[in-house]
């Protein structure tokens, strides 16, 4: 009789990357208000997520814990597969979960020094982080990866446009080669034509590096631009979640579809919008469910 074939033992499976940026079932509470009620997302290296949402649904309270200037009463935050601490003791310890998460604010002007050029930005940063480096070489990189002259980097940030100003902050956040740049509103209070180089600015740099970004933002143009992944918040939970042109393009949540609709187009009906709006809010509208 012939001897049986004997059967090759299977292929092991490859081993998933470990996610760049994890946050595992986020809760954060401010009285009677649960402002961030079990969120949960990933990251990958290279990766480009969204929040979107109305004012109230915990899309910038969610950035903020991300970031660290808030706690979390439940879950946690992990970066590369390392869970960061909720508190943190001492310079060294601050100044590395820095060099992990920086976040771009929305408002360039308030979160500089206005007596603080831009290139003294840079210097102080860098000598803050890497003492042991000299920074003017790493100083002339960041001014020319943002765009910013010589005339704009010598300049305080009252003399500086608002893309300027933007840039500004950007490349101070890039200085602490940090993993995840979280963009808070980036370019909400910028005019359009400036909105889009700082969207072409962030698009470069991420072709150029592995950083992670998360946009947090109410504007469905910059998420359909930038990210390939979005979540759709609403009273602190993920009502909707996928891939950003799988959920613009074919909605699945009311909430979602009223995003969408409340974007002025031809033949856009403001009084429809209030309308499905207060039919969404009415306590007869049946109850959202969260998407896995």
């Amino acid at each position: 009789m012939p001897e049986p074939l004997l059967s090759e033992p299977p292929l092991p499976e490859p081993l998933l990357p470990e996610p760049l940026l994890q946050a595992v079932d986020l809760s954060r509470a401010f009285g009677t208000v649960r402002a961030v009620d079990g969120v949960s997302f990933t990251l990958p290296e290279g990766g480009s997520l969204g929040i979107v949402g109305g004012s109230g649904s915990g899309k910038t309270t969610t950035a903020r814990i991300v970031v660290g200037l808030e706690r979390a009463d439940e879950g946690e935050i992990r970066v590369r597969g390392r869970a960061r601490p909720a508190r943190v003791r001492g310079r060294a310890q601050r100044l590395a979960r820095a060099r992990e998460v920086q976040m771009v604010f929305q408002d360039p002007y308030l979160s500089l020094d206005p007596r603080t050029s831009a290139e003294q930005v840079l210097r102080e940063t860098l000598r803050l982080h890497f003492p042991d480096r000299n920074p003017e070489p790493r100083i002339r990189e960041l001014l020319d990866q943002v765009g910013l002259g010589t005339r704009a980097a010598d300049a305080l940030p009252r003399h500086l446009s608002g893309g300027q100003r933007q840039r500004v902050a950007i490349a101070r956040a890039l200085a602490v080669e940090p993993a995840v740049l979280v963009l808070d509103e980036a370019v909400a209070a910028l005019d359009v034509s400036v909105q889009a180089q700082i969207l072409n600015l962030l698009a470069d740099i991420r072709e150029q590096t592995p950083i992670g970004y998360l946009f947090i933002t109410h504007d469905l143009g910059v998420v359909r631009c930038v990210t390939d992944e979005v979540l759709v918040m609403r009273h602190g939970r993920v009502v909707e979640a996928g891939a950003t042109a799988q959920v613009l393009a074919a909605p699945q949540h009311p909430y979602t579809r009223l995003l969408l609709d409340s974007v002025p187009h031809p033949g856009w009906n403001p009084d429809r919008i209030v309308a499905a709006r207060q039919e969404l809010s009415s306590p007869q509208a049946p109850p959202h469910r969260r998407q896995k």
